[in-house]
C-alpha cells in the first residue's frame, strides 16, 4: 500500500518516536494570511517598525501561527484517525519565529489508555517544533481519542503521564529578546494598560463577535498542512455524528486570541499554555465570543522589561460574555462554552 491510513490505537506504544513530514518554511504570505483569517491586532507581529522599538530584530512570526504549523505536521501520524483532540499541557514557546524559518516537529507517546468500549484509546503524546537549525522554539503535550482499527487487538498497559497544571515562571519568557519598555508606545500598541494594571480576579469581557464561514475555517486548517479528515469532507462528515465538517480547535484558539486584544491590547507574547479543553464543537455559522479571568500576575526572574499574566480565557459560540459564562449550577459548562484556556502572556512593564 503507498497510500497513508495514518495510525490507530493499537499502532502507537509508549517511547515510540515519530519524525514528521514535511519541514515548512514560514514565509510572510503566510502571516499575511493568518491576520486576514482571525484580524489579529497585535501591535509586535503586526509591524517591524514597532518590534524594532522595542528590540526585536523585526516583527515575530505570531505565537499561535507557529504552534498551528508545528501541531499540523503532527496530525498525519497522530491523529489522522482522531474522534477528538481532547486537551494540552505544558505548552512552552522556547524561541522566537521570523518569516522565513523553516519548521519541524517530532513527537514521542508518552502515555496510552485503551476506553472501556474497546473501540478507542487515548494517546499522550509530547511533541517539539524546531527551525532547521535545530533551535527548538515550541513542545508541548496534547492527548487525543483515536480509533481502533483491530477491536481483537491486545490492550496495552495503561500508562497516563503525571502532568505539571501550571508551568513555572521561571519558565517563561525565552521567546522574548528584552524589551525596551521605555520604547513602548501605549497609542501605537492600542492599549494604555500595562502588567500592573491588572489584578487577579479581575474579569474582561472581550465585547466583540466573530462568525466564522465554512470557507474560512478549511483555509486556516489548510494554511497548517493538518489533514484531519473531519474538517474538510462534507461526503463522509455529512454521514456522521453531527452531519458536517467541524472546525478544527486551534481555530478557536487563534479566535479567542484576537478577540482578547480588546481587553488586553498589550499583551503581545503568549508565553505558555497550562492547559486547554475544547468543551464543545463549534461549527460554521456559529459566532464566536469571549472573555478572559486574570489567575495571576507575577514577576519573571531577572527581567524587569516584561511580566507575566495568567488567564483563563473561555470562548462562547452565539452567547455574548458580558455575563462571563462558565459553569452552571451543578458545576458543568454552561451550554454555548466551547474553550477553556489557562495560559501565560507577556506584557510591558
Amino acid at each position: 500500500m503507498k497510500t497513508n491510513p495514518g495510525n490507530f490505537f493499537e499502532d502507537f506504544h509508549v517511547g515510540q518516536v515519530l519524525k514528521h513530514a514535511t519541514p515548512r518554511t514560514v514565509r510572510g504570505g503566510d502571516v499575511a494570511l493568518y491576520t486576514a483569517l482571525y484580524g489579529s491586532r497585535f501591535a509586535v507581529q503586526s509591524a517591524d517598525s514597532f518590534a524594532k522599538a522595542i528590540n526585536y530584530p523585526r516583527s515575530p512570526v505570531d505565537d499561535l501561527l507557529v504552534f498551528h504549523v508545528v501541531f499540523g505536521k503532527t496530525v498525519p501520524d497522530i491523529s489522522l484517525n482522531a474522534v477528538a483532540n481532547l486537551g494540552y499541557a505544558g505548552c512552552r514557546f522556547l524561541a522566537p519565529v521570523y518569516p522565513g524559518d523553516t519548521l519541524e516537529s517530532v513527537s514521542e507517546v508518552i502515555g496510552l489508555k485503551e476506553n472501556s468500549n474497546g473501540k478507542t484509546g487515548v494517546v499522550y503524546v509530547r511533541s517539539t517544533g524546531y527551525k532547521s537549525d535545530g533551535t527548538e522554539v515550541l513542545d508541548y503535550v496534547r492527548w487525543v481519542m483515536v480509533r481502533k482499527h483491530d477491536l481483537t487487538a491486545p490492550t496495552p498497559e495503561p500508562h497516563v503521564p503525571e502532568l505539571a497544571s501550571v508551568i513555572a515562571p521561571d519558565a517563561l519568557g525565552s521567546a522574548c529578546p528584552m524589551i525596551d519598555a521605555d520604547a513602548w508606545d501605549d497609542a501605537l500598541s492600542g492599549s494604555r494598560h500595562r502588567w500592573g494594571d491588572y489584578h487577579p480576579g479581575e474579569k474582561i469581557d472581550h465585547v466583540d463577535g466573530m462568525t466564522v464561514e465554512e470557507a474560512e475555517h478549511q483555509i486556516a486548517t489548510r494554511l497548517y498542512q493538518n489533514t484531519a479528515k473531519v474538517h474538510f469532507n462534507q461526503f463522509t462528515e455529512g454521514q456522521g455524528r453531527f452531519g458536517r465538517r467541524l472546525i478544527y480547535g486551534g481555530h478557536v484558539i487563534s479566535l479567542a486570541r484576537s478577540l482578547s486584544f480588546n481587553g488586553l491590547g498589550n499583551a503581545f507574547h503568549v508565553a505558555g499554555i497550562n492547559g486547554g479543553r475544547h468543551v464543545a464543537p463549534l461549527f460554521a455559522g456559529d459566532t464566536v465570543f469571549a472573555w478572559s479571568e486574570v489567575i495571576e500576575r507575577v514577576e519573571l526572574p531577572g527581567r524587569d522589561d516584561v511580566g507575566a499574566l495568567r488567564l483563563r480565557t473561555i470562548a462562547t459560540k452565539d452567547l455574548p460574555c458580558h455575563e462571563f459564562p462558565l459553569l452552571n449550577e451543578a458545576g458543568e459548562y454552561t451550554a454555548g462554552v466551547i474553550l477553556d484556556l489557562d495560559y501565560w502572556v507577556l506584557m510591558p512593564r
